[in-house]
């Protein structure tokens, strides 16, 4: 009763009251109880849940709580009345979301400067760094279910629009949990503003990324229904790429992705419209962007016919090779490019070929982008990539798809290009597998990992063997353990790739095979 009293919105606060009669006359108690079982967890990504009434959901009530406890907490670090920027993506609540976070924050006594129109993800980063904000509030939940909404925290001054890391996480947290009853927080209006100029920035940064002269290529785009397809189609035009195909049914936001069982371009299914259109338009490359644009997926044509998806860590290695290969070192004497632990090793041989850093970290953005000075390029699997760490310190679909789109002009076939890669530094496969389980039950199978080689954090789990290794760890934002297997073969001339491809792949089935024996029969499904 108390949270449904304290709820300033009235349909949620509706909605819980409906579900609290039907409880007491002796329905069905299971909704109620989800629905205040929460709260939702701030973890280094923020937060993401379902969008529904009670502590355990997004909706205005929590977004109000989660935004004063982020301004109490930015006010203890010396920032008080800075400036914070607030983005959203076109999903459902977003906008009241966004206004939501918007008015504590004035109400707290900082300039906010809320945009009015939905915007992709790292064009909020890149306000952060540009307009020297304190802190940038994004509601968005990447590539969740249509359901699921969230709220991204990217921090300003020394890190630069990067996303906040441990133990910032906690404190905030804590701040929220001390936060007054949602109804109780002060607020203040404000008016949301044009993106125009800080996009127009965005995108004239974007436009001088190619290394190369060459703009003959027809590609093929999906922003699925998300926030990316319009900046993404300006960003590639601007670049010197006019041919362009969009998905017709996916171009325009839409929070029901209707042609999509889930929303990721990683899950199967979701690029058979974009590979359609590839095949119908005879495209050279097909890029499929998450729905809020910060992440890319890469699909080409396989000589035969048909296409090719590339896994993340094959994009990851042939983009940090297009840009050490073209890195002007009279600016950058000593860089150094990163990747996480769950990646392929592949970036680590080609940064020493170019004589460059290499940096293994742990998972996600808010640490490659933190590996040290000299940064110029980092990705994970999960296809990201940070292209121009002086444009945003974060994973940024739009800004790897010009590059992507460049290096696909410059040297012609992607699949050619790999095949150098292998005979220069050995064939590198990787598999993944996923096990979908609550927290408790995770924590129960990590906790039996005793004989790991290496831990490079509590919950991340290393197998090393000869030219193979094993990482286990537990996904960060949703309900998963993943398990990443990576082996390496070396190749003895042209003549022998194909075999070393062939050893390569049953040696990796066999540790798939070895790993899943390994973590028996776990609930869920592999």
């Amino acid at each position: 009763m108390r949270w449904i009293a304290d709820d300033p919105d009235p349909a949620t606060r509706d909605e819980l009251q409906r579900l609290l009669v039907a409880a007491l006359a002796g329905g069905p108690v299971t909704e109620l109880g989800e629905r205040m079982a929460g709260p939702l967890r701030f973890g280094t990504a923020g937060l993401r849940g379902p969008v529904r009434a009670g502590p355990a959901g997004m909706n205005v009530a929590v977004v109000r709580r989660t935004t004063a406890g982020l301004a109490a907490w930015l006010e203890r670090r010396g920032h008080g009345g800075g400036l914070v920027v607030v983005g959203r993506d076109a999903r459902h609540g977003s906008e009241e979301f966004a206004s939501a976070a918007a008015s504590v924050l004035a109400g707290a006594g900082f300039t906010v400067r809320s945009f009015a129109e939905p915007l992709p993800t790292p064009v909020l980063a890149y306000a952060v760094q540009s307009l020297d904000a304190v802190a940038g509030v994004q509601i968005t939940a990447s590539h969740n279910p249509p359901a699921d909404n969230g709220y991204k925290v990217f921090l300003g001054g020394p890190d630069g629009g990067a996303q906040l890391v441990e133990p910032a996480d906690a404190e905030i947290e804590a701040a929220i949990a001390a936060a007054p009853a949602a109804i109780s927080i002060p607020t203040s209006v404000v008016s949301p503003v044009s993106s125009e100029s800080v996009l127009d920035e965005y995108l004239a940064r974007t436009a001088v990324l190619p290394r190369g002269t060459a703009r003959g290529l027809r590609i093929a785009l999906t922003p699925m229904h998300g926030v990316g397809g319009a900046v993404a189609v300006r960003a590639l035009r601007m670049a010197g790429f006019d041919d362009v195909h969009v998905v017709t049914s996916q171009a325009e936001p839409d929070p029901n992705f209707p042609t999509v069982a889930f929303p990721n371009p990683e899950e199967p299914g979701a690029v058979d419209a974009l590979l359609e259109l590839a095949a119908e338009v005879s495209a050279d490359l097909a890029i499929a962007l998450d729905p809020d644009a910060d992440r890319c997926a890469l699909a080409v044509p396989d000589g035969g016919g048909g296409w090719r998806m590339l896994t993340g860590n094959e994009t990851g290695v042939l983009l940090g090779e297009h840009i050490l290969s073209t890195l002007d070192r009279s600016f950058y004497s000593d860089p150094l490019v990163a990747t996480t632990v769950a990646s392929s090793t592949q970036l680590r041989a080609v940064a020493e070929a170019h004589g460059a850093r290499f940096a293994q970290t742990l998972t996600g953005f808010k640490w490659i982008v933190r590996a040290g000075h000299g940064f110029v390029y980092g990705y994970e699997e999960a296809i990201g990539y940070c292209v121009d760490p002086a444009t945003a310190r974060d994973k940024d679909g739009i800004a790897a798809a010009v590059l992507a789109a460049d290096l696909a002009a410059t040297r012609g076939s992607l699949l050619t290009l790999l095949d150098e890669l292998a005979l220069a530094h050995g064939v590198y496969l990787t598999d993944a597998i996923t096990v979908r389980m609550e927290p408790e039950q995770r924590t129960a199978v990590l906790g039996r990992l005793t004989d790991a080689d290496e831990k490079p954090a509590p919950d991340v789990f290393v197998f090393a063997g000869e030219r193979s290794r094993a990482v286990i760890r537990p996904s960060g934002t949703e309900p998963k353990l993943k398990a990443y297997l990576e082996v390496v073969e070396p190749v003895s001339g042209a003549d022998g790739l194909g075999a070393a491809r062939a050893v390569a792949a049953e040696r990796l089935a066999g540790l798939r095979a070895e790993l899943e024996a390994r973590l028996g029969d776990l609930p869920g499904s592999v």
